[in-house]
Parts: structure tokens; sequence; C-alpha cells
């Protein structure tokens, strides 16, 4: 069975950093997945804010550019994000996914940017 799940999220200052990192188990081909985290905040739709290929190829929306990074560790199963400058508007659930023939979603962690 198939699963993600993620970690590091929390209440941090604005200005401020978090790392967040989404492990999968039970996935045999890790490594050929397309990989993306989301976010969700209250009373809006969930969003892309970050997408890295099999091959390693990223992409952000302007939202989140130059502030947040995506990376992944096809050893460790990993995916991770590096989120920087945090803003209050940042608030949200952030989802880890898995895109291929099937896809996968973990069940979200909390980030709260607020001082």
């Amino acid at each position: 069975q198939v699963q993600l799940v993620e970690s590091g999220g929390g209440l941090v200052q604005p200005g401020g950093s978090l790392r967040l990192s989404c492990a999968a188990s039970g996935m045999n081909f890790f490594g050929a997945y397309n990989m993306g985290w989301y976010r969700q905040a209250p009373g809006k739709q969930r969003e892309l804010v970050a997408h890295i290929t099999s091959t390693g190829t990223t992409t952000y929306p302007d939202s989140v550019k130059g502030r947040f990074t995506i990376s992944r560790d096809n050893a460790k199963k990993t995916v991770n994000l590096q989120m920087n400058s945090l803003k209050p508007e940042d608030t949200a659930v952030y989802y880890c996914r898995a895109v291929g023939a099937v896809d996968y979603w973990g069940q979200g962690t909390q980030v709260t940017v607020s001082s």
C-alpha cells in the first residue's frame, strides 16, 4: 500500500523558514513519479506550489518563485520543500502528491505564518 507522509509543518513568524518533507512508502518506482507540493487555505482551492519531474526539472508559480525550493532524494524516497521568507498568505495545509499512472496524496501538514 502506497503512503505519502508529510512532516515539518508548524507555526513560524513572517520572514521565517520551514522545511517540509514527504516520505513515500510502498512505492516501488518512486524515481519514475513526478512529485508536487500543493497547498489549500481555508475557503480556497488547492493550488500547486512546487513541482519536480522524475528527471529533476522544477517549476513554481510566481507567488512562491525565489522563496520556495523543491528537491527530491530518490534513494530515500523523499521530496522536500524548503520555504524561506514566509508570508502570512502562505498559511495553509500543505500536501504532497505523486503523479503517475495513479496519483497519490499525503494527508497534509499545517503551516501557519503569523506573528
